[in-house]
């Protein structure tokens, strides 16, 4: 495997002693780390009028780090409930809804409550009339939003394994629910999993792609390729979704056989036999379909640890010709405005799956050169939270 250039915007290490401005600025920030730490600086700040705003917001921002999982647990509980499709037909009153979601009257107060303080759920007085439990502005996006509800679900595994969180980090990484549930994650030939061990990812994949896919294909519009193929594609959703826009695109899928039947099977009943096709094999150690003049990994990247990301993209570089166009997207480290997303989510999630790491645009845009290809362009889209995209040419050899 290439050897894997420095990542930009990393400094170099060295033992040169830092400079005076340098030691200034540590300690500096020395001294106010021992400032927030100690209990009389924060009661004051607490009182002092300029900084009260500052010392309440804080202190909110770390009691919902306490309380994360039980915020988590209230949506999973109106999920499970189904609670905003019921809730779309009309507001309720909790007479209505204990008997309707079989729970007792105060255990449903309880969760409706609980929404309405997460802003999940509104509630609704009129005078004279008992209150009501509307839509809030969190929960009305739940609405018919499957690939939400889908991904709410899935998560009953995370938190199991993150049930001893000191646990899960000291052991060897894919040792819980997550990585069985994942089962490519760890498997030395994946290419051997049988239908059943590939089954639920799939499907929950499938029921996920829409969140980024029309994402996507508004960033880098396929109108002027031929043939795309999706690498790590699943069931197919997300070509299903480049066929609707572009009617004269040929269409590849490539994943695990037992998976590439699931899509071939989707694809069919979509009516795109005649211009999609699925194969089935192992990015690691067998040559990509050629033909494509697009190549799109789709929340693949991510998954799979360094080793195994250079050989896929290695792949890709062989089965793309000179004209031709990588389009990688996924949720990043580092996105602006969402960081705890990589590193504290992904970061734990990929540790229990046991397989890949979150990297930023700079980490892969120096393996996609490694690779053989351009350093990518990083397109803007509206919600990078989702999925960021980059775009990247093969260079001449």
């Amino acid at each position: 495997m290439a050897t894997l250039p420095a990542v930009p915007g990393t400094p170099a290490l060295d033992d040169a002693p830092p400079g005076l401005w340098t030691r200034w600025a540590e300690g500096l920030q020395r001294w106010a780390d021992r400032q927030v730490a100690s209990p009389a600086f924060r009661r004051w700040a607490a009182r002092f009028p300029l900084t009260r705003p500052i010392a309440r917001r804080r202190a909110s921002q770390l009691f919902d780090l306490v309380a994360g999982f039980s915020y988590t647990q209230v949506l999973l509980a109106c999920v499970q409930l189904k609670l905003f499709d019921r809730l779309a037909q009309g507001p309720a009153s909790i007479e209505t809804l204990a008997p309707a979601l079989q729970l007792p009257p105060e255990g449903c107060r309880r969760l409706l409550d609980a929404a309405v303080a997460l802003r999940l759920l509104a509630r609704r007085q009129r005078r004279g009339h008992p209150a009501v439990y509307g839509l809030g502005p969190l929960g009305a996006p739940m609405v018919g939003n499957a690939a939400i509800a889908a991904m709410v679900e899935h998560h009953v595994l995370l938190y199991a394994d993150l049930a001893d969180p000191l646990a899960m980090l000291r052991a060897t990484p894919g040792q819980g629910e997550l990585a069985r549930y994942w089962a490519y994650a760890r498997s030395a030939q994946p290419h051997t999993l049988a239908r059943e061990q590939v089954a639920d990812y799939s499907v929950l994949m499938a029921a996920s792609q829409p969140l980024v896919a029309d994402e996507i294909l508004d960033t880098y519009p396929l109108q002027r390729h031929q043939c795309l193929l999706d690498v790590g594609g699943g069931e197919g959703v997300f070509v299903a979704a480049a066929a609707q826009r572009w009617p004269h695109l040929k269409l590849m899928v490539f994943d695990l056989p037992e998976v590439a039947r699931r899509a071939q099977g989707r694809l069919a009943a979509l009516g795109l036999s005649d211009r999609a096709t699925a194969v089935g094999g192992d990015f690691t150690t067998d040559a990509l379909p050629a033909g494509a003049d697009v190549i799109s990994l789709v929340r693949v990247v991510h998954d799979h640890d360094d080793h195994r990301v250079m050989a896929l993209l290695h792949a890709a570089r062989r089965a793309l010709p000179p004209h031709g166009v990588l389009l990688l997207a996924e949720p990043m480290a580092g996105t602006a405005g969402a960081q705890a997303m990589g590193d504290a989510y992904f970061g734990l999630y990929l540790w229990a799956m046991g397989s890949g790491r979150p990297r930023t645009i700079a980490q892969l845009g120096a393996m996609l050169q490694a690779a053989g290809f351009s350093a990518p362009r990083h397109l803007r889209n509206a919600m990078p939270l989702q999925t960021q995209v980059l775009v990247a040419r093969p260079v001449a050899r």
